[in-house]
């Protein structure tokens, strides 16, 4: 296995490890740099990461290739309408010692036990399935049977939607949409990107993928992003975004009467957290506001419960986050 050297300053390394990796991605990704780096950074963080996007656009290819490019053991489940918790968590089965012919219960685990896990099409399967993934999420653990078992680490969760058919589907309720970091939409490459994958299929080229990072150097960057330190005045203003997305706050004009539910302190949280980590990946060893507003809609999109007024008026989360940003001020200390 390949390695990116390890520049002593923190944020030297966490940039030099990026680049290794964007150099590998593009083995088999054409565009979509936003996205390459919103998983990255939801990696970083130890969060989940919800993929909105039409079939076709690489959000499978690319899940496959980020873990193939830091060494992590990658599992891939399409979740449709018949399959069942024990299918993804596993299951307890007897077997019998053919010395004393006694049984014994052993374990079979799931394809949980991964360090990526792609949820292909979530919202396909029932709630009881989709409820499988909130312990493992979580708290990085799954029960089975009588017995809980810790799962790999890193663990990432990279669930997808095709936001366009809804027909046949189980919206995931806003509880386990919580427990998701970031909610990245995956667009249509430009047409110069889409004239290359035509003419190149880089999509064939996920065995000539190296891998940079392991396990261990990803747990020591991870902590790296936990110790940036961030001022008052820019956590402030992260708190004061997801704050005014609750209706009972009316802080901002064409927002909370569009909104049922605001987001949660967790959004805060991971406000803040995305912020040191993105602020690292730009060579910056403090947050900036301008980290915080460029993370807003990643972290806030699938945590507003829109009412009926915003569906009649055809109002996204997306356009309520902009005229936050837009309203909400930039206080310094």
């Amino acid at each position: 296995m390949s390695t990116v050297s390890t520049p002593s300053d923190p944020a030297a390394r966490l940039s030099a490890a990026r680049e290794a990796l964007r150099n590998e991605l593009k083995k088999c990704i054409v565009g979509q740099e936003d996205t390459a780096e919103l998983l990255l950074l939801a990696l970083l963080c130890r969060g989940h990461a919800l993929l909105l996007g039409v079939p076709g656009v690489g959000k499978t290819l690319m899940s496959a290739t980020l873990a193939k490019a830091l060494h992590l053991e990658f599992h891939r489940v399409q979740f449709t309408p018949d399959l069942m918790p024990g299918d993804i968590t596993g299951t307890e089965v007897l077997e019998e010692d053919p010395a004393t012919g006694r049984y014994r219960r052993l374990v079979m685990q799931g394809p949980l036990f991964a360090n990526v896990l792609l949820a292909d099409e979530i919202n396909r399967t029932p709630p009881k399935t989709q409820a499988a993934l909130l312990q493992a999420m979580q708290e990085g653990e799954v029960t089975i049977g009588r017995e809980t078992h810790k799962l790999p680490s890193p663990f990432l969760v990279l669930a997808t939607q095709n936001p366009i058919e809804m027909e046949g589907t189980y919206p995931l309720p806003e509880a386990q949409l919580d427990r998701f970091f970031f909610c990245i939409r995956v667009e249509y490459p430009n047409l110069e990107d889409e004239l290359s994958i035509a003419l190149n299929a880089p999509g064939n080229a996920l065995s000539t993928v190296n891998a940079v990072l392991d396990a261990e150097a990803l747990h020591a960057l991870q902590k790296t992003v936990q110790a940036v330190p961030i001022a008052t005045d820019v956590g402030r203003y992260a708190v004061s975004l997801v704050s005014a997305t609750r209706p009972q706050s009316g802080s901002v004009a064409g927002v909370t009467e569009f909104i049922e539910c605001g987001a949660s302190p967790r959004a805060s949280q991971a406000l803040v957290l995305a912020g040191k980590a993105r602020a690292l990946l730009n060579g910056r060893a403090h947050v900036d506001f301008a980290d915080i507003r460029a993370l807003a809609p990643a972290v806030l999109r699938h945590r507003l419960v829109l009412n009926f007024r915003a569906r009649a008026e055809k109002t996204d989360a997306d356009a309520i986050i902009a005229r936050l940003l837009a309203h909400v001020p930039q206080e310094k200390a």
